[in-house]
This record gives C-alpha cells, sequence and structure tokens, in this order.
C-alpha cells in the first residue's frame, strides 16, 4: 500500500536544515519553461541523471521550488474539490485524499527546494509518459500513479526510462505521480531510510543564483 505525505511516518520525520543553497536549474543545463530553482543537490542530481539518458532525449523540469503560498493555494483548492466529490467525507479523510495529488503545507517537498516536476523530452519534443503532468487521479482515472496498468507501453517504457536515471541519481519517486521526485526532503528520507530530512522550508531566492 502507497504510503501517503499525510501518513504519520513521514510528518514525524524531523527536517534538519542543511543549508545548502538554493541554484536556477539553467546553471545545470536542465530545461525548464521559465526561470526554476532547486537545492544545489537536487540540481547536480538531475545533471547526472539527464547525462544518463540516451542520445536526443533530456529531462524538462516544469516546476522546482515552490512557493509557500502557491503551495497553500493548490493544496487548499484541491481539497476544496475533493469536499464537493465527496460529502460524505471528514475532514481528515479529505486530507489523505489531497495527499495523493498535493502535500499538505508542513511537509511539502516543493517549498523546501527538494523536489522537482518533470517530463521527458526529445527531438520532437515530449515523450508519452501516460498522462499531462498535473493530472488528478480524478481526471487520469489513476493513470497519474507511476505503477498504474492504464497506460500505453509506450509510456510505461518511458516511465521507467525516467525511473531508471532518477533513481540511479539518488531521487525517490512519489508513487501517485508519475512526475513528482526528490531529494532531500521527508518523503527521500522515509524511503532511503535517513535519519531525517536535510531540507526545510525555503524562500524564493531574491537575485539569480
Amino acid at each position: 500500500m502507497t504510503v501517503l505525505l499525510s501518513d504519520d511516518r513521514i510528518t514525524r520525520i524531523d527536517a534538519i536544515e542543511n543549508g545548502e543553497p538554493v541554484v536556477e536549474l539553467a546553471t545545470r543545463g536542465i530545461q525548464t519553461p521559465g526561470t526554476a530553482y532547486s537545492r544545489e543537490g537536487v540540481a547536480d542530481r538531475l545533471a547526472i541523471a539527464n547525462a544518463f539518458l540516451p542520445s536526443g532525449i533530456q529531462l524538462h523540469v516544469v516546476e522546482g521550488l515552490r512557493p509557500l503560498e502557491s503551495q497553500r493555494e493548490i493544496y487548499d483548492g484541491y481539497c476544496a474539490e475533493l469536499r464537493t466529490l465527496h460529502p460524505d467525507l471528514d475532514e481528515a479523510e479529505i486530507r489523505v485524499l489531497a495527499s495523493r495529488f498535493v502535500s499538505p503545507i508542513e511537509v511539502a517537498p516543493h517549498v523546501a527546494g527538494a523536489a522537482v516536476d518533470l517530463t521527458l523530452v526529445g527531438a520532437s519534443g515530449p515523450l508519452d509518459l501516460g498522462t499531462p503532468i498535473d493530472a488528478t487521479p480524478e481526471q487520469s482515472d489513476g493513470a497519474c500513479f507511476f505503477a498504474a496498468p492504464n497506460i500505453s507501453r509506450e509510456a510505461r517504457t518511458n516511465r521507467e526510462l525516467l525511473a531508471d536515471v532518477l533513481t540511479s541519481a539518488g531521487f525517490v519517486n512519489y508513487p501517485t505521480e508519475w512526475w513528482h521526485w526528490s531529494y532531500g526532503d521527508r518523503y527521500w528520507a522515509y524511503i532511503e531510510n535517513q535519519p531525517h530530512a536535510i531540507y526545510g522550508p525555503t524562500p524564493w531566492p531574491t537575485t539569480p543564483a
């Protein structure tokens, strides 16, 4: 059974900030649609993963570091959507459902610069990975889950390629979102049996890093 970010096995893990700087992903040769940031260790590992890919294929990061206000807006909006879809559920149940798609604010890896949402691109554009990035479980009939059976063989092959290069570089996947990978956060600490997370919430940089 998938362990979700709302699970107390995740929320009880401490985050002991190591002070690592935030850097712009473009400085590591990572494709992004605009300016995107992450912790330096995350950016360096993305560069390693990128180098592992076959010629002509690259990582494309859609989002890295996320401002706390944006995280709160996404989380609250999705919770509101779930309350409408499931009026019989209490707030604790809504919190669990919401955490399949967006992290509770207090443990969110994006606000720590520890997580990236990304896909693969080739010479002709994005590769087929089964769903768009940020497709909810409801919108995709669960196909957003990394191991979902209801995707094409091509999408499965591409997801496996993505996983191969990212896990080799030290990342862990959040299994309800094929596009979400992290390093140094609480979920990483849980999966890798580390004593604590190494990144806590960090502000958006005020000047290019």
